[in-house]
């Protein structure tokens, strides 16, 4: 049930909710209006998760190509709560991750966007609207994801 929930979301949402979240750094951004141009590529993570720390680590290698081909921008969004927190700015400069990351620590912006487990990816086409989500991680994965911003630049 949670999954099918997952998969209504991203044939039921049009747009990007707007929800308010800091990035590691704690400048305010508002999810709806990120300003940025061409697709968005939005991961939901946690620096508690192994899945989700290999999968941005493969984005993070696969991002300056994608970026350059397509002009896509990653959006890499913590769950961490209080208590983890404070775990994400060491774990993202420890990795040297080039995508902006923004901190959701009370799972707002994760409900709006109907994640229920991490990792939860959703491509987001250059209207705002989500055309494609995948819940989870698999190496492999990427392809898929890869094939999926392809297929926008069409």
């Amino acid at each position: 049930m949670i999954l099918l929930h997952a998969i209504s979301f991203a044939q039921e949402q049009k747009t990007i909710p707007s929800v308010s979240l800091k990035t590691v750094d704690g400048k305010q951004v508002n999810t709806g209006s990120l300003g940025i141009k061409g697709p968005i590529i939005i991961t939901f993570w946690a620096s508690w998760c192994p899945t989700c720390k290999r999968e941005m680590g493969t984005l993070n290698e696969l991002y300056p190509d994608w970026k350059e081909e397509t002009g896509v921008t990653i959006v890499a969004v913590s769950v961490d709560d209080e208590k983890t927190k404070n775990n994400v700015p060491t774990l993202v400069d420890a990795n040297g991750w080039e995508f902006m990351v923004l901190m959701d620590s009370n799972s707002d912006f994760k409900r709006a966007m109907g994640v229920s487990n991490t990792p939860h990816t959703f491509l987001i086409n250059e209207n705002g609207e989500v055309v494609y989500s995948r819940n989870n991680y698999a190496p492999g994965d990427e392809d898929l994801l890869y094939e999926a911003l392809l297929k926008l630049k069409k």
